[in-house]
């Protein structure tokens, strides 16, 4: 079983990654690596080839990508999208799912934090 490793989107709060690195999972930020600014298409691109679950706010851009990369026989390492909520709670959701799904259970996968 291979753990999520995360990437937010720079529309996801910067406590997000931090919280989540504290509790000893692999999260890297939209500032962290630089990609500020960067189309959606983009993001998940990169997102794809570092082998990263992309966690976004973006839900209706995200659905509509996912659903294009289908489409098209593109793959990506999957993408978790959300409503704006608390700190919090997107952390212990997003820890709750990191707990229960690895890798490849998300690979190509859409998933509502609101499941979790």
């Amino acid at each position: 079983m291979t753990a999520i490793r995360f990437f937010t989107d720079e529309d996801v709060y910067d406590a997000v990654a931090t919280a989540l690195c504290r509790r000893g999972i692999d999260v890297c930020s939209t500032p962290q690596v630089g990609r500020r600014g960067q189309s959606d298409q983009s993001q998940l691109e990169w997102a794809s080839l570092e082998g990263r679950v992309f966690f976004t706010f973006n839900v209706a851009h995200f659905a509509e990508i996912h659903a294009a990369w289908l489409r098209e026989a593109r793959h990506h390492a999957g993408i978790v999208v959300s409503q704006q909520r608390p700190i919090g709670e997107v952390v212990q959701r997003l820890a709750h799912l990191a707990a229960k799904l690895d890798a490849d259970a998300m690979r190509d996968h859409l998933e509502f934090l609101s499941r979790w």
